[in-house]
């Protein structure tokens, strides 16, 4: 509902909106789907870092640190794309593009939400978390948001770093250190953006070109992305499987590695197969990699944390 602003003679749309609907706007600007996604690569590798079940504290206190780390970087996010997400018909009704908030206050509230998530990590888990953690704020916003979308076709690869970190965080909350397990989670997850990502700009590519940025399926073609696709999708399934002798893993994680990677490697080469044959839009089938591709994850992030559990050693 809005109002009329006698003093400017404009309208309020923020007036007479009830507690409800503004704690749901504020909540939306932290993009509580991509959220539930970095918890899904945070909890799992606590349990490989443990070798079994972490203390029940130590998971709350991390995933409410990782929670409030991701919600200030993606409401930073919003604050700086708010005019390129009023161009995208996937994101015009986005609160900062339909004024319910103001700019000023996403900002303040995305520092906030950055302060408190450091002090809370340092506070009841560990410094380097809490630094691994603002990291990871400084690397979406920064380096991302501000420095790489606009500029470059490459942007979600090399932007693509500050969604690794949760896993370092994870591994780093129960050890205090990092170490080379981790690192090749971190690495998984590099190399799995892409494939992601870039089917979900295929479909929204148009939007993408309204608002200028060169995603890569904006300037190159869709053959040439699904080999991309279709390329990092080869090394994402390479990287978890070198987890098996670094870890070590057993058999459980092994064969959840196997059989999703294989599923993810066919859809994977359907959507090289189908630009080839010049599909376009829906029937080119991009959402389904996309949403398979969180399935994937999923799974794979599901296998390290059971696998440590239930232990069975390879024969080899």
């Amino acid at each position: 509902m809005t109002t009329l602003d006698r003093a400017t003679g404009t309208t309020n749309p923020v007036a007479d909106r009830g507690w409800r609907q503004v704690v749901g706007d504020y909540v939306a600007l932290t993009k509580p789907r991509i959220i539930e996604l970095l918890l899904v690569t945070t909890f799992p590798v606590m349990f490989l870092a443990e070798g079994g079940i972490p203390s029940l504290w130590l998971m709350v206190a991390t995933l409410v640190g990782g929670t409030l780390a991701a919600a200030s970087a993606n409401t930073l996010n919003c604050y700086l794309d708010r005019d390129i997400d009023a161009q995208m018909h996937r994101t015009e009704n986005r609160p900062l593009v339909t004024g319910v908030i103001t700019p000023r206050a996403a900002m303040i509230f995305g520092v906030v939400l950055g302060v408190i998530a450091t002090l809370w990590l340092g506070l009841f888990v560990n410094w380097l978390s809490a630094w691994l953690g603002l990291g990871a704020i400084v690397l979406y916003v920064g380096f991302y948001t501000i420095l790489l979308k606009r500029r470059t076709s490459q942007n979600i690869v090399w932007g693509g770093v500050a969604g690794c970190m949760p896993v370092l965080i994870g591994w780093s909350a129960v050890t205090n250190s990092l170490a080379w397990p981790a690192l090749v989670l971190f690495m998984v997850i590099f190399f799995w953006t892409p494939p992601h990502y870039w089917p979900l700009s295929m479909r929204f590519k148009d939007d993408y070109a309204a608002a200028g940025v060169p995603m890569l399926p904006v300037v190159a073609e869709d053959v040439a992305v699904a080999r991309k696709v279709v390329a990092y999708s080869w090394a994402t399934i390479a990287t978890s499987l070198l987890l098996i002798p670094v870890a070590p893993m057993g058999w459980i994680y092994t064969g959840v590695a196997l059989l999703s990677g294989a599923v993810f490697l066919v859809e994977a080469h359907r959507l090289l197969s189908r630009a080839k044959a010049g599909e376009t839009g829906n029937k080119l089938g991009a959402m389904r990699l996309f949403h398979f591709s969180i399935s994937y994850l999923t799974l794979l992030f599901l296998g390290v944390a059971v696998d440590p559990l239930v232990f069975v050693a390879l024969p080899f």
